[in-house]
């Protein structure tokens, strides 16, 4: 380690414990292994330095950003490096003729947002962590968020990246243009990566033309969970196209409303929010209402002001935090198309019960993106073997379903246990194969992803 100290700015490389640790860790249950140190990077050139003196001295090195993920992919494990990227904070450009910005790992993706909305454009994907979440975690998971459902997770809006390798090899993938084929679509490749094949130091990101009046806003209760998901399969279906849609079940309403007394009603079962920002919003808003209340809602409201909505997508993004007031939280991700939500949100339910495990569920709806989180008493080095078991179920009727084990979140640590029920034995050994071929050998994120 003292020539890693020696080939780097001071102050670069850690090597106190306590500060290590505190590095260690993402937002899962999960303990970390014991890091051997952790390098707080500035620059791409430190972070070839790092994985050059990684790769010689064969270093497993876990790469990491604010640590909001909830998979596992940058937590510690025993004897690696950590290298740190959240102090890599510039957008180094942004060109409204262009409608692009370029930015390092560490800028705040709500900090990217608002950098574009001053010159009319925004940033689309918009993970409920944005606020505290960076570009670079979200490149690594390929993060979705709440307008997902309209523009697209993080990969719709990567163009380009640069990367160093593990060798410390630098990068160059994508384009600038909107549009481009040339070779292998390698920025699609590391976009979800979580750290496996290199780490990235930069990135050129996509905007959009921001809309010019605030979305529309519509909230609707349900008393039955199945019921509010029929309504976003209608509201799919009849080519609405909104630009948020969210759903939110009781247990989830209730860890909201016991903290912020948001006024819950007995009856209330779930809650649907959906967001129009369409030139004829109002409109679109209007029909969503009308579908819901045909699928049974007991109340639909629109939001008279901005401010009104502003508050009725907080309410959304309250919901981990909720949860997190309750215990341990093993968060998972399944996705399955669209017309299967309601048979997902259903089959949720029904291994909450089975299994005795309180599930508060929320989901990204309009992409059939369903969030079960499972609670459990703090204190355990691992959730208990009802709620592995309410978790396996769950996972196997995702696939049953044609869906997928993660949507946004990633792997990680979390779900390499079913990878194979989804990869099968040509796939996984392909990506083994690919791993290879970037990372020979193995110090980038090993034990993770795949």
């Amino acid at each position: 380690m003292k020539d890693l100290i020696a080939a780097l700015p001071e102050g670069r490389v850690v090597t106190d414990p306590d500060v290590i640790d505190s590095y260690a860790r993402d937002r899962t249950f999960l303990g970390p292994g014991q890091a051997a140190g952790a390098v707080l990077a500035r620059t791409r050139d430190e972070v070839a330095t790092t994985l050059k003196w990684a790769s010689a001295h064969r270093v497993p090195v876990v790469p990491r950003g604010a640590g909001t993920g909830l998979a596992g992919a940058a937590t510690a494990i025993e004897g690696c490096l950590i290298l740190s990227l959240h102090r890599m904070t510039a957008i180094t450009e942004l060109s409204p003729a262009d409608e692009i910005a370029v930015a390092q790992p560490g800028v705040i993706t709500a900090d990217l947002d608002r950098a574009a909305r001053a010159h009319g454009l925004m940033y689309a994907p918009d993970p409920s962590s944005y606020e505290i979440s960076t570009i670079g975690g979200n490149l690594a998971t390929n993060a979705g968020g709440l307008r997902c459902v309209k523009y697209g997770v993080t990969r719709d809006s990567t163009l380009g990246l640069e990367v160093v390798l593990a060798d410390g090899r630098v990068l160059n993938t994508g384009r600038r243009t909107m549009k481009g084929v040339t070779g292998y679509d390698l920025t699609g490749l590391f976009v979800g990566s979580e750290g496996t094949l290199g780490v990235i130091t930069e990135a050129t990101l996509r905007l959009r033309r921001a809309p010019a009046e605030p979305p529309a806003t519509i909230a609707a209760e349900f008393t039955s969970f199945r019921d509010a998901a029929a309504a976003v399969a209608a509201i799919i279906a009849a080519g609405c196209q909104p630009s948020m849609l969210e759903l939110l079940d009781r247990a989830t309403l209730k860890a909201i409303d016991d903290w912020k007394h948001i006024g819950l009603e007995a009856a209330t079962q779930a809650m649907l929010i959906g967001q129009s920002d369409a030139a004829d919003s109002a409109t679109a808003i209007a029909r969503m209402g009308e579908l819901c209340e045909e699928n049974g809602a007991t109340f639909a409201a629109v939001s008279s002001t901005p401010q009104e909505a502003e508050e009725l997508v907080a309410v959304r993004r309250l919901a981990y935090e909720a949860k997190e007031r309750l215990g341990a939280c093993l968060v998972e991700d399944v996705c399955v198309p669209r017309s299967a939500l309601p048979e997902m949100i259903s089959a949720v339910e029904a291994a909450g019960a089975r299994h005795d495990v309180l599930i508060c569920t929320v989901a990204h709806a309009g992409d059939g993106n369903v969030h079960p989180v499972f609670v459990f008493d703090r204190g355990f080095a691992e959730p208990p073997p009802q709620v592995w078991a309410a978790a396996d179920e769950v996972f196997r009727a995702a696939l049953r379903l044609g869906g997928t084990l993660t949507g946004e979140h990633g792997v990680g640590l979390l779900k390499r246990r079913w990878l194979a029920l989804e990869a099968g034995p040509v796939v996984t050994g392909l990506q083994r194969e690919i791993k290879a071929v970037f990372d020979p050998l193995n110090i980038m994120n090993p034990g993770k992803a795949i």
